[in-house]
């Protein structure tokens, strides 16, 4: 038990499947996806696309397959990259078992949209030839019709309805290597099914809040929708759907793991939003930290407070702190414990001295003193 009860977090009992060398579910971590904007039949837009996800970290990356063109040009893509890939499927039988021959690791698909039980039965087949596990992915936003006349319209119950639909008909092939999402861009109408659907079924969740919308408003409604999922224990991978580059949605997913507790990466910067009271410019400083330590991947916490009200006690938490003073000199704490001062003109540049030398020795292990973590 926690000796914080109040953070902890009791994650839902799911099977395990593997996407690639990804495993979902049971007690892996939580994996952070995104999906391409690119043609998938232009090979080296994708690969540049899924590459720069790669360097934010992504766990699984996505291509739509809606052509001949995409899954042939899937084969080499996934020989340029070192994430698992997903296709991406609508209706088209064909395109599922021609992805499953040229090294998609896992299936998107409906099952019960792609035509009789043969066709079903064909990708079947070549997903298990092929090591793929699969991911029914219903959508408010496509509900079958007999559902919307059945119920008036989407909601918790039809989503739901559906996903086990379509989970029965893989089961009937003796096929249980897969994972479902019930996504709606209606955040309580998402929520709801997930959480139906978490309590009749031990199938990995692949949670989303889908067409959120832009950037900013993207991010705090999947903010709101996924977090209540994963507070509650609901939900073994994540996609964040963002109108903007993919390489936002893996931070943004990360960033959403990393305010739980439930996945570490990278440098967790605490700061204020600055006032009157600030001994330097916090948010020119921040901004500047945070592109300058992008690049670390190894987790640590970093405090930077604009005066002392607050900055001491932040500073105590973190790994390395910095409190604004007087005069442009500042307190640099390391390990919760104020270490020296720093002037305003060399303070970026030694933080990220700091920052970068704590890293390399975690990295190590010859580093003793952890606050933050």
């Amino acid at each position: 038990m926690s000796e914080r009860p109040y953070r902890d977090i009791h994650r839902r009992k799911s099977r395990q499947i593997k996407v690639g060398k990804v495993l979902v579910g049971g007690d892996a971590p939580i994996s952070v996806q995104s999906m391409t904007n690119t043609l998938t039949s232009d090979v080296a837009a994708t690969v540049a696309q899924i590459r720069a996800m790669e360097a934010a970290g992504v766990d699984i990356a996505r291509v739509s397959c809606p052509d001949p063109e995409s899954t042939r040009a899937l084969r080499e893509i996934v020989r340029q990259v070192s994430v698992p890939v997903v296709a991406d499927i609508h209706f088209h039988y064909k395109r599922a078992i021609e992805a499953a021959e040229n090294g998609a690791a896992c299936l998107r698909i409906n099952p019960g949209n792609i035509g009789s039980m043969d066709r079903v039965r064909e990708v079947v087949k070549a997903a298990k030839d092929h090591g793929l596990s699969m991911r029914i992915g219903v959508n408010a936003g496509s509900l079958e019709s007999h559902l919307l006349e059945k119920y008036g319209e989407p909601c918790p119950e039809a989503m739901v309805e559906s996903g086990l639909a379509h989970a029965r008909i893989l089961e009937d092939n003796d096929f249980f290597d897969f994972k479902i999402s019930v996504k709606a861009s209606d955040v309580f109408l998402a929520v709801a099914a997930y959480r139906g659907l978490a309590e009749v079924c031990d199938y990995p969740l692949h949670l989303g809040i889908t067409e959120a919308g832009g950037l900013r408003g993207g991010t705090v409604k999947s903010s709101v929708g996924l977090g209540m999922l994963l507070w509650s224990g609901i939900g073994d991978t994540i996609r964040v759907s963002l109108s903007t580059d993919p390489v936002e949605e893996v931070k943004v997913g990360f960033e959403i793991l990393k305010s739980l507790g439930l996945r570490h990466r990278g440098v967790g910067i605490v700061s204020c939003p600055s006032c009157a009271r600030q001994g330097f410019d916090v948010v020119g400083t921040v901004a500047a930290l945070e592109e300058r330590l992008a690049h670390i991947v190894t987790p640590l916490s970093l405090s930077v407070i604009g005066c002392v009200v607050n900055g001491p006690g932040e500073a105590r938490s973190t790994d390395i702190g910095l409190t604004g003073g007087g005069e442009g000199q500042h307190k640099v704490y390391v390990a919760g414990s104020p270490d020296h001062n720093i002037d305003s003109a060399a303070m970026i540049e030694h933080l990220v001295d700091l920052v970068e030398a704590k890293a390399a020795a975690i990295v190590a292990g010859t580093d003793k003193a952890r606050t933050g973590h």
